[in-house]
């Protein structure tokens, strides 16, 4: 499974209904297992991000279908990064020239 980090921002709309966001969370959780996408963590955090996910799927079609899915619903902003264990960076060092 490849795994990733979502970085989420609320919209004006997320904010405003900022109290559903624990409910948000288990729909976007629903909504990933419909899309082969698996939630592994959900976090509420301080900063320039409001809420910082991780994932797993088989690969990044899948992904890409569940942001824009997030996305749609109006309450967030996110960006998905790729993320990559000690092993499979390794793996990338050594390839290089």
């Amino acid at each position: 499974m490849t795994r990733y980090i979502v970085l989420a921002s609320f919209t004006d709309q997320g904010i405003r209904a900022v109290k559903d966001t624990t409910k948000r969370a288990a729909a976007v959780r629903e909504l990933g297992a419909q899309l082969g996408v698996q939630v592994k963590d959900v976090f509420w955090t301080l900063g320039k991000y409001d809420v910082v996910l991780t994932l797993e799927a088989q690969d990044d079609a899948a992904v890409t279908a569940f942001g824009l899915s997030v996305g749609a619903a109006g309450n967030v902003h996110t960006q998905t990064l790729r993320a990559f264990n000690a092993d499979e960076m390794q793996d990338i060092i050594s390839k290089m020239r």
